[in-house]
C-alpha cells in the first residue's frame, strides 16, 4: 500500500489545487459531483444529517463515490483548517491508477474503511 506521503505525492502533480479556508464548505450532502478529492495539506471534516463523523487528514481521499457510479454526495465536507485539497475527475483518477496502480487499491481500501467505520458507528445507534 502506499504511504500517505507517497498518496499525497500522487496528488502534487495534480493541476491547480484548491484551497478552502476554515469553517468552508466543500460540498453538501445530496450535491451532484465529478471529483473525488486527496488532501494535501490541512484537515477536512465529514457530516452526515448535520452530525460530525470523522476528521480526514492529508494523504486521504474522500468523495470518491461519485467516480464509481454513486450519482450525488453522500455527506458534506468541510474544511476544519485551512486546507488545500487536489481533486481528480474521472479521466485523471484513470491516470493517476495506470501509472501507480497500487494507488486503485489505496483508494478502495480508504473507502472502504471509511465505509466499515461509518457502518459501525449507525449500528451502535439505539434505535
Amino acid at each position: 500500500m502506499l504511504s500517505p506521503v507517497q498518496t499525497i505525492s500522487i496528488f502534487q502533480k495534480q493541476p491547480d489545487p484548491q484551497v478552502f479556508s476554515t469553517g468552508q464548505v466543500i460540498f453538501e450532502e445530496g450535491q451532484p459531483g465529478d471529483f473525488m478529492y486527496g488532501i494535501i495539506q490541512g484537515e477536512v471534516q465529514i457530516f452526515i444529517n448535520n452530525k460530525l463523523i470523522e476528521t480526514i487528514h492529508p494523504g486521504e481521499v474522500f468523495g470518491i463515490g461519485v467516480l464509481v457510479g454513486i450519482k450525488n454526495r453522500t455527506y458534506t465536507a468541510i474544511a476544519k483548517t485551512d486546507v488545500q485539497l487536489a481533486f481528480l475527475n474521472e479521466q485523471r483518477f484513470i491516470f493517476a491508477v495506470q501509472e501507480t496502480p497500487v494507488f486503485a487499491l489505496q483508494v478502495i481500501k480508504n473507502y472502504s474503511e471509511r465505509l466499515t467505520r461509518l457502518e459501525h458507528r449507525f449500528s451502535t445507534i439505539a434505535i
